[in-house]
């Protein structure tokens, strides 16, 4: 009687354990029950459409990098011609200092000079009086300085080995100081006196003004080297048939050294007057200013005469074209 009832209560237990287990089972096979995948977004974009985007935006990223280092370069080179102009400025006080000294011990003697000479004038007779009374003052301000009024500057500049070799560093130095006197302009255009361009993408087209672009063009004239006869009659012509325009104001600087002899001053006088002809106003079609650089007066004296030339031309052209013609005295 005894073993039955412990059979019983074996056989009760093992039941309980199996259907505990089997219950398990199926709460887990309901748990993990596999379901049809369900689909969250769709991706428009190939694997070729990404690399194609990526390749793009790298290529657009070089670009910017070479834009970033042209404006470092410019940069580099501004700071570069910044101290030069720095040094030029130093020299150019130590000179004055110089000269400041001197006047100091001179001025007993000046003094003398300045008593002397009112004494002299208080003097005149009558008939000087009468003369100096009717001489005439000069026309024109030309000799105070050259006119900025326009709003577009072309630059003629003589290309030749004597330029080059003597004047380059200071004609750089008179382009920036030109083109600092014009805060902003509407267009700039530079040729040698040959009329080929510097730049030729802007080749008969004006060049927009910024500052990046004056950089560029004080960059790009240091190392400029073509072909040049000494004679900026073609530059100019070139400069005037291309871009005179009646709605603009329009200067031309020519900078050079001299005039080789075998061409004639008055035919190209003649040829500019054609063409830089007189408006209903009075004045000329664009304004042209000269330049003068006196580095061949240091060479021997068969070499100066074409600087005499030159500056012959540049003063009677200039005069006749409402411009200014200025000789320097160092090229240095």
């Amino acid at each position: 009687m005894r073993n039955r009832k412990e059979t019983d209560s074996f056989s009760v237990s093992f039941l309980d354990v199996a259907a505990c287990g089997f219950g398990a089972m199926i709460i887990l096979l309901m748990i993990t029950k596999s379901q049809t995948p369900i689909t969250i977004e769709f991706a428009d974009v190939t694997p070729e459409g990404a690399i194609t985007e990526l390749q793009q935006q790298l290529f657009a990223v070089r670009g910017e990098t070479t834009i970033l280092n042209r404006d470092l370069n410019a940069k580099h080179e501004q700071l570069s011609a910044l101290t030069d102009r720095i040094a030029r400025l130093r020299r150019d006080l130590s000179d004055v200092q110089g000269q400041f000294q001197s006047s100091r011990q001179l001025s007993d003697e000046t003094t003398d000079q300045i008593g002397k000479l009112s004494i002299a004038r208080q003097s005149l007779t009558d008939e000087m009086q009468r003369l100096l009374a009717n001489s005439a003052a000069p026309d024109n301000n030309a000799i105070g300085g050259i006119p900025v009024d326009s709003e577009y500057i072309i630059f003629v500049i003589d290309t030749s080995g004597s330029m080059y070799n003597y004047s380059w560093n200071k004609m750089l130095g008179v382009i920036e100081d030109t083109l600092n006197v014009y805060p902003e302009v509407k267009g700039i255009q530079v040729v040698n006196d040959m009329g080929d361009y510097m730049f030729n993408s802007f080749r008969g087209k004006w060049i927009p003004d910024s500052p990046v672009r004056r950089r560029q063009i004080i960059s790009t004239l240091r190392n400029w080297r073509t072909f040049s006869n000494s004679s900026p009659v073609e530059g100019v012509t070139n400069a005037i048939n291309t871009f005179y325009a009646t709605d603009k104001k329009i200067s031309v600087y020519v900078l050079g050294d001299d005039f080789q002899p075998g061409g004639s001053i008055q035919q190209v006088l003649r040829t500019i007057d054609r063409l830089n002809a007189v408006d209903a106003n009075g004045d000329r079609l664009v304004r042209i200013h000269g330049i003068g650089f006196p580095a061949l007066f240091d060479q021997p004296k068969r070499f100066q005469k074409s600087v005499i030339r030159f500056s012959t031309l540049m003063r009677e052209m200039t005069q006749r074209n409402g411009g200014t013609f200025v000789g320097l005295n160092s090229y240095r």
